[in-house]
């Protein structure tokens, strides 16, 4: 499955409820965690949908992150392997799917998603934007991206390596075949010349 479908959520994902508070004040603002709304703002709905927006955002990034953690643990027995010299077990088209949960990944966290980037949301909107990029930083949301783009980097290039590695022992099969059957017809050949003069 890939990142973020709900046949993922079901199975990473328990259910959970949680009551909050709310505490009202008279400017909304983000302070040690605690959201505090102004029951007098012209805007409360939408305040409360941007503070919403970037949990959410945080929540999303937090999925992606325990995909990413299980992904790492399920290669972990392969770096195992090359570190002691043992054989690869893995099939070339084991490894390019591997190749493409990688790719979805960083395809979601960096093209699907608004990790990287404030909504278009919140551009003509400077007090939500402010809520919003509070909420972002609150969250570690920049610095979770960034490390999670690094763990991506390092497994992408751990599947290149095991690609071409795959790809060599099979360039050495076809050599071996080819050089197999050139004996072959020598071997062949030979008989066929011994046979005409003997």
């Amino acid at each position: 499955p890939q990142p973020y479908e709900e046949t993922l959520l079901q199975h990473a994902v328990e259910q959970e409820i949680e009551a909050l508070e709310s505490a009202h004040e008279h400017r909304t603002r983000l302070v040690n965690g605690n959201i505090f709304l102004s029951p007098q703002s012209p805007d409360t709905d939408l305040e409360k949908y941007t503070f919403s927006n970037g949990m959410a955002l945080s929540v999303k990034l937090a999925i992606w992150e325990a995909f990413l953690d299980a992904y790492v643990e399920s290669v972990e027995s392969i770096i195992e392997d090359m570190k002691e010299g043992r054989t690869i077990t893995m099939t070339r088209e084991h490894v390019f799917r591997k190749t493409g949960e990688l790719f979805s990944l960083r395809h979601l966290i960096n093209l699907s998603s608004d990790l990287l980037d404030t909504p278009d949301f919140y551009w003509d909107r400077p007090a939500l934007e402010s809520h919003y990029l509070k909420v972002v930083r609150y969250m570690n949301i920049g610095r979770r991206t960034k490390v999670m783009n690094e763990k991506l980097t390092h497994c992408c290039e751990l599947m290149e390596l095991l690609s071409h590695h795959l790809e060599d022992k099979h360039h050495v099969r076809l050599e071996v075949m080819i050089i197999v059957l050139i004996m072959v017809e020598v071997v062949f050949e030979c008989l066929h010349y011994a046979a005409k003069f003997f």
